[in-house]
């Protein structure tokens, strides 16, 4: 099978996207002077899922840039995560474990990192296309710091719903692309390191 491929236009909509994101995320985390210097914890720690081909195919183009010993250590231990992940998920419990892209509590591929890596943090809602409407508070941290403000302070957010829309149509533009449909992506990132760059199926 041959490897998806990212046309340019598409990669560039997709560096705006996480422009636009980050442009919200700090916005907010100014309005709370809220910020991630001293945390005695880490958020790449949580465990999430990403859904798109374009947001995995990125993620490789990242990895690519990094020398082949780099590129196999991390492959090694996104091995090793994703065996913790299944057993922690096969006894019922949320799996608590380090990404296998966070070296020295950084991660090596920081510019490529998916959306929801970047909207982490502070509260955000989220519209969901059936109209339902989904909040999150943010880490530990930031709701200490939303408590600190009282509960008639006003909680500012980021709405992820516009930048979601955007990216799931430069999904469907790439996805287009693709000689009949492919499975629905539920993937952690080492999961979609252990499985190697998406293929056109």
């Amino acid at each position: 099978m041959n490897e998806l491929a990212l046309p340019e236009p598409l990669v560039q909509r997709l560096k705006n996207i996480y422009r636009a994101m980050e442009e919200d995320y700090d916005e907010v985390a100014r309005q709370l002077r809220f910020g991630c210097s001293g945390c005695p914890d880490n958020c790449c720690d949580s465990y999430f899922l990403h859904h798109t081909s374009i947001e995995w195919a990125y993620l490789w183009q990242g990895m690519r840039q990094l020398s082949p010993e780099q590129q196999r250590e991390i492959l090694h231990r996104a091995a090793g995560v994703v065996r913790v992940c299944q057993e922690e998920l096969t006894h019922g419990r949320r799996p608590v474990v380090m990404c296998p892209l966070n070296e020295h509590g950084l991660c090596v591929l920081y510019p490529y990192r998916l959306l929801v890596c970047r909207t982490h943090g502070v509260p955000a809602v989220m519209t969901r296309p059936d109209g339902k409407r989904l909040s999150f508070p943010g880490c530990f941290r930031c709701q200490e710091v939303v408590r600190a403000r009282g509960n008639d302070a006003g909680v500012p957010f980021v709405d992820r719903t516009r930048l979601l829309q955007q990216l799931v149509m430069v999904e469907n533009e790439l996805t287009q692309r693709f000689r009949r449909p492919r499975p629905r992506i539920r993937m952690t990132i080492a999961e979609m390191l252990v499985e190697g760059p998406p293929t056109l199926p």
